[in-house]
């Protein structure tokens, strides 16, 4: 347990903080910094597996037809998650990115009731229902959706949905999306080159070092992530996912300056609210379920005593 907290403190502790260090490459179009995070990652996290003799895992999700779609759906959503990510962050919109996080979790409670079929508890309904009242007063005051955030939340929920329905373990996945992304990503790379752009920052080392990292940066939370999910229970490590838009919001506001008016604070301040409720909720059922999973065991070891 304690090995699973250090790692889940570690890893949304790392993605809490990546915005800052997207801020170091913020001088290059997003575009150019995502096709760089994909090649990296392919050599970070592909190595990382490589180095583990874990190769065998990466051939055998690219040999199923089957993974390799959910996979490629996956990948473009991920992708899509990272570029308006970083090209919220290069236009100091970190704030609209916490809120997109913060949102998350809500919205892949109604992925499972619109996809899935799930049936949403009362207090779970109640707590989508707050979200779907904070969006809209953020549009009706800001006069428009909050689209940066709603597309971090809805590609993330739908990442971690195919995910969930693809037969394949968290590293080798993610380095299966990135190798199918990888075409398009050094496709792009080289066009900016026969468009004389320097794609590959061959004159600024330091700028070229930091585009590198971003695959270690990539890697690092990853392997923390799936070390902790083996060791803490899934309503631990939800609570715990709260984390990394904390910090977000917190940079946004103490030091990068971003203005928090009235009406985003109270778009906050009610997504907060239904977070609370959600969370309490999901506490109670785990709890419910280990004293009934308790109980049984006492039950079986009782009957087997007589």
């Amino acid at each position: 347990m304690r090995t699973g907290v250090m790692l889940a403190l570690a890893a949304y502790g790392m993605w809490g903080i990546l915005p800052a260090y997207y801020k170091l490459t913020d001088t290059i179009p997003a575009d150019i910094v995502v096709a760089h995070r994909i090649l990296w990652s392919v050599i970070f996290v592909g190595g990382y597996l490589v180095l583990l003799r874990r190769g065998a895992e990466i051939r055998e999700a690219l040999t199923d037809p089957a993974i390799v779609l959910r996979l490629s759906v996956s990948a473009v959503l991920i992708g899509v998650n990272w570029l308006v990510f970083v090209w919220a962050i290069e236009n100091q919109k970190v704030l609209d990115v916490s809120l997109g996080y913060f949102i998350n979790p809500l919205v892949s409670i109604l992925i499972g009731l619109v996809v899935l079929r799930e049936r949403l508890t009362r207090f779970q309904g109640i707590a989508v229902a707050m979200a779907a009242v904070a969006v809209a007063l953020q549009a009706a005051v800001a006069g428009g959706l909050p689209w940066v955030s709603l597309v971090l939340a809805f590609s993330f929920a739908g990442y971690g949905y195919m995910r969930k329905v693809t037969p394949v373990r968290p590293t080798p996945g993610m380095v299966v999306e990135t190798v199918l992304l990888l075409p398009v990503a050094l496709g792009f790379l080289l066009l900016n080159v026969s468009w004389g752009v320097d794609a590959f920052m061959t004159n600024d080392m330091v700028l070229l070092a930091a585009l590198a990292g971003t695959g270690i940066v990539t890697a690092l939370p990853l392997i923390c992530f799936s070390g902790a999910a083996r060791r803490l229970p899934l309503v631990l490590i939800g609570v715990m996912q709260y984390l990394a838009p904390s910090l977000h919001f917190a940079m946004a506001v103490f030091i990068w300056g971003e203005p928090l008016d009235p009406a985003k604070l109270s778009t906050f301040a009610i997504i907060w609210a239904a977070l609370a409720i959600f969370t309490a909720d999901s506490w109670r059922q785990y709890a419910r379920t280990r004293r009934e999973t308790a109980a049984g065991a006492r039950s079986v070891e009782g009957n087997r005593a007589l």
